[in-house]
């Protein structure tokens, strides 16, 4: 058995290209990791910018949006006071409903 067994002196070729090919295999690995990482981090910005408020819409005094969502009969704007705003797309208010 002693006889089929490479000794450590000579080096097997196919050992040689196979340490070769997962070296390789193993930076392509990193070099696309870090490729993922930077696109992520170059495409997702840290917070969406809010969609501009109609010119129709006034909030009440004091008021400002916390978020607003477009639907498609009304625009919805939730205050910063906690409450939640329907408005008709003329810019009427249509309800006002405090949230708890």
């Amino acid at each position: 058995m002693s006889d089929m067994m490479p000794s450590d002196e000579t080096p097997v070729p196919e050992i040689r290209f196979l340490k070769l090919l997962v070296t390789v295999l193993t930076a392509t690995m990193i070099a696309g990791l870090v490729a993922i990482v930077a696109i992520l981090v170059i495409r997702l910005p840290g917070q969406a910018p809010m969609p501009a408020l109609p010119d129709a819409i006034t909030l009440p005094e004091g008021a400002a949006p916390a978020a607003i969502t477009f639907a498609r009969d009304y625009t919805i704007v939730l205050t910063d006071q906690g409450e939640l705003r329907l408005y008709k797309p003329n810019g009427a208010l249509h309800k006002a409903v405090p949230i708890d």
